[in-house]
Order: structure tokens, then C-alpha cells, then sequence
């Protein structure tokens, strides 16, 4: 197939746009790098060193072969995206162009109005090229299971969809599932779902919405190949996911630091498997029915046990601070994956082998971490 990636210079994106080459697709990514640009302005970093987009790609083409580029520019102007799709005519299109972090979107008014702008643009010029050029491609979209909240109010959480029975028609229905974000950025994820059922409604696009869990975990089969292809890994209070950062603390003797008692149970998927998840969707396009939704997670887990994980595992200390966040102390969390495990996946669970891994990555790159950086979480 051919494929394009939007925002395949990221931390999903990159492993993604990786593994589809591996596997005999033409890639094409396009990124303006802005998520190299927001580093430099919160003076945050990846633990790892990250290449060049050109070095990665040179070296890409070298160590996996086959066919892959990357354009960078910025899919807000939609002039010189539909120009790219109607030149490159892909099959596929996926969607990991926009701003991801929670804690982002929540510092000021400059990113809550960045990430809206951004996400919502991004997303509809996306849906606007499609119907222009071919309304066959099929549109993979990185969603977030935070669109659906955090509690048990409808029961064990749905791929999408809430079947309903209506009192004044008695007939049962399926409802897209009521949305509950918590932020600014799963606002816009929130709002994409809109999107995607208007265009799927009227132009019958082909739409898979991956809910994806809590990435962790840095590296896949494909970015181990050369150190050049190494993917990045967050650590700070903004972007570093949650058992990346106890992870990095407890490999580099600093505090495992948990927001307020860890009970909040999340879901979480390894970074390998984010990678095969999309891959699986995409060898698999839906028909021109209504827009599929799949959970994209391995399992649940509390915050609390991750910390005593890693604690136990490397003789880190808990230390339990104030919750920057508006959210529940506790929760019950129950999802389902089917879709996904019916296309032949099988996820990878948090073990030691694997948290051993990222150990050895923290450790390796223990020189690059800055304390300063760990709780910089806005409050909100």
C-alpha cells in the first residue's frame, strides 16, 4: 500500500511509520516537527538522542529498505496538503498529527487555543482532502480513551459505542459513547469523533478511530535496528507518560513521585504494540459502514501499582504529592478490546523483562535527565 503518516516524526508516529516500512508499504510522512520546536520552549527533553529527520530517514532506508520520505510542512495550510495527497495518491492515510499532551493543553490560554486550533484544523482539512481527492482512502486516526472519562456510570466501556434502549420508542439503538474529556486535548479528540461521523454520514469515508490507552516503553523491533532510528522518550511533568517518567525516576535514584493517592486506574498499551495496532488496521480497512472504533489497550492498571512496581523492582522511595489535575482519587476502569483482538491482536503486558528494558534505556541515558523537569505538570 501507500501510506502517508501524519506526524510520523513522534513518539507513535515514528515506530509506526517504521514498522509499515518493514512490512513492504510505501511511506510517506509528512511533520513540521513541532514537537521538536516545543521541547526547545519548555526546555524539556528526551531522555534518548534523537536524530535528524533526514539522518532517520537515510538511515531508515539503509537498515529496512523499501520506500519511505518525509515532507515538512504544516497540514494547517490545506492548499499544500491536498496538493501532497493528490500527488502521492495513498490508500491509506494515518492521523497522529496533533498536539497530545493533556498537561499542554491546560498551561495557558496560548496552548488551550494552540491545541483547539491545531487539532480541530488538522483533523478537517484531513476529511476535506480525502473527499476531494479520493473518498476511498481509508483514515486511521490515533484517538485516546480519555474521551470516554473515568467512571463505571454506563458500565464496562464500549468500543465506541453505547447500545441504548429508548423509553418513549422501546427500541434499542447504538449511540456514539457520551463523551466526559478531561482536558483541552481530549476536548479536541472528543470533537474529532464529530467529525469523523459527519463525513462518514455524507461522503461514507472510511474511518477507523483507535481509543488508544497510556503509552510507555521507548523502543520496537524496527528502532532497534540502528541507534539513529532510536525513538524519543518523555519524561517531564508535560509530556512524559506516566511509567515512563516512575520508571526514569527509580532508574536515575530520584523519588517515584505519585499524583495524589494513585488510584486511578488507567488503561496502557506498550509502544511495540501501538505500532502493530495501527498496522493491523490498516491491513484491515472497514466497509463504508459507520465509523469503526476500536480500544486500543493491553490492560489496566493503577497508578499506585506501576510506583510499587518500580519501587520493588529498583529500590526506588514513593513519594505521594499533590494531584495537579481535576480528577477522581479512585476509579474502577473496565474495557473492551475485542475489535482489535479479532484482527489476530495480542497484547504485550507490563512484566519485568519488559519494564527491565526502559530500565536500561533510563539508565543508559541517565546523563540527559533534568530533575528540574519532572514535575512540571500545570495545575488545572
Amino acid at each position: 500500500m501507500r501510506i502517508i503518516v501524519l506526524g510520523g516524526d513522534g513518539f507513535c508516529g515514528w515506530p509506526t511509520s517504521l514498522k509499515l516500512l518493514d512490512e513492504g508499504h510505501d511511506v510517506l510522512i509528512i511533520d513540521n516537527l513541532v514537537r521538536r520546536k516545543i521541547d526547545k520552549e519548555l526546555g524539556s527533553n528526551s531522555l534518548t538522542n534523537i536524530s535528524d529527520p533526514d539522518q532517520r530517514i537515510k538511515v531508515a532506508k539503509a537498515m529496512i529498505g523499501g520506500n519511505i520520505d518525509i515532507v515538512n510542512t504544516d497540514i494547517n495550510n490545506y492548499d499544500e496538503l491536498l496538493d501532497i495527497i493528490s500527488v502521492f495518491y495513498p490508500d491509506t492515510i494515518i492521523h497522529f498529527a496533533e498536539q497530545r499532551a493533556a498537561p499542554y493543553s491546560m498551561i495557558n490560554s496560548t496552548t488551550r487555543r494552540y491545541t483547539v486550533d491545531n487539532n480541530i484544523t488538522n483533523t478537517h482539512n484531513i476529511l476535506s482532502a480525502i473527499v476531494e481527492v479520493n473518498p476511498d482512502i481509508h483514515l486511521v486516526h490515533l484517538g485516546t480513551m480519555g474521551v470516554y472519562g473515568y467512571s463505571k456510570e454506563f458500565g464496562d466501556i464500549p468500543e465506541g459505542y453505547l447500545n441504548v434502549k429508548i423509553n418513549s420508542t422501546e427500541k434499542d439503538v447504538d449511540i456514539l459513547y457520551p463523551t466526559n474529556p478531561g482536558s483541552v486535548y481530549h476536548m479536541t479528540k472528543s470533537m474529532d469523533q464529530l467529525l469523523f461521523q459527519f463525513y462518514n454520514k455524507n461522503w461514507g469515508l472510511k474511518i477507523t478511530d483507535l481509543h488508544q490507552g497510556i503509552v510507555w516503553g521507548t523502543q520496537t523491533e524496527q528502532t532497534r535496528k540502528h541507534e539513529t532510528l532510536t525513538n524519543r522518550f518523555d519524561y517531564d511533568g508535560i509530556y512524559g507518560t506516566v511509567l515512563n517518567r516512575f520508571i526514569s525516576q527509580a532508574a536515575t535514584g530520584n523519588d517515584i513521585t505519585v499524583y495524589g493517592i494513585g488510584g486511578q486506574k488507567r488503561a496502557f498499551i506498550h509502544i511495540e504494540d501501538t505500532a502493530r495496532c495501527v498496522a493491523l488496521a490498516v491491513q484491515n480497512p472497514p466497509s463504508k459502514g459507520k465509523v469503526r472504533i476500536f480500544n486500543q489497550v493491553s490492560e489496566v492498571m493503577s497508578v499506585k501499582q506501576l510506583a510499587e512496581l518500580c519501587a520493588e523492582s529498583y529500590g526506588g522511595t514513593i513519594k505521594y504529592v499533590d494531584n495537579p489535575r481535576k480528577e477522581l482519587a479512585e476509579n474502577d476502569l473496565s474495557v473492551s478490546n475485542e475489535g482489535l483482538k479479532s484482527l489476530g491482536f495480542k497484547p504485550i503486558t507490563l512484566n519485568k523483562g519488559l519494564v527491565d528494558d526502559v530500565k536500561f534505556i533510563a539508565e543508559k541515558m541517565k546523563d540527559n535527565l533534568n530533575v528540574n523537569n519532572i514535575l512540571t505538570s500545570p495545575k488545572w
